[in-house]
């Protein structure tokens, strides 16, 4: 596996951490649509990404999700490193978005490394800027974008984090994920192919307009 580290995480991290990492890490394939982690399951490691995309959701107290953001290769959670500094039980909901290729590392070792690797501080601290980013930018969505604008920057997101313009999916599986009704995405999923900016195929969507 440490060819795989080098060739993500080569560019972040010095040999030594590196070797580190290779050392404690242990590789998990996780097939697309599977559950990695769920809200109020403890977390024992944090994920570094080789292939594929996750998508982070939360949970209302009626039990509806909505995505907070996807990550991709080279990419960690950050809300879970913080879960691991807090409570110990994770807070997010994380479902592979495709077939996924990764590291778990033990939460034990990601305070140590914070003191004694500068890569690794400046990865975790960049992770947390990266992903409050992505916060904002879904809270400013829901704020102030109409539904048919939320519902395109949701297909663009998913064609690029899984670097396909199909995306094999359903309306109501698109309505959970925006926290809405499967009635509503499908008044607006035929709008927007009337637009000519998507193609409805059974189950499955084509962006045309990236």
């Amino acid at each position: 596996m440490y060819e795989k580290l080098e060739q993500h995480y080569g560019y972040l991290f010095e040999p030594e951490l590196l070797d580190a990492i290779n050392k404690v890490g242990v590789p998990r394939s996780v097939k697309q649509g599977e559950k990695i982690m769920d809200i109020g399951q403890t977390i024992t490691a944090m994920p570094l990404l080789f292939e594929g995309a996750i998508k982070i959701l939360r949970e209302d107290d009626d039990g509806d999700e909505l995505l907070l953001y996807f990550l991709e290769k080279g990419d960690t959670c950050a809300m879970t490193f913080t879960c691991c500094l807090g409570s110990g039980t994770s807070e997010i909901r994380a479902i592979a978005e495709t077939d996924i290729e990764m590291m778990m590392i033990p939460v034990a070792c990601m305070d140590k490394w914070m003191q004694e690797y500068r890569s690794w501080r400046k990865f975790v601290l960049d992770s947390y800027h990266e992903r409050m980013h992505e916060l904002l930018e879904t809270v400013d969505s829901i704020a102030f974008m109409r539904m048919d604008e939320r519902l395109m920057r949701y297909l663009k997101d998913k064609a690029m984090v899984t670097h396909d313009d199909v995306i094999q999916t359903t309306h109501l599986e698109v309505a959970q994920d925006m926290h809405t009704s499967r009635v509503v995405i499908s008044r607006l999923l035929k709008r927007l192919e009337k637009e000519g900016k998507i193609e409805l195929n059974r189950n499955s969507i084509k962006v045309l307009a990236l």
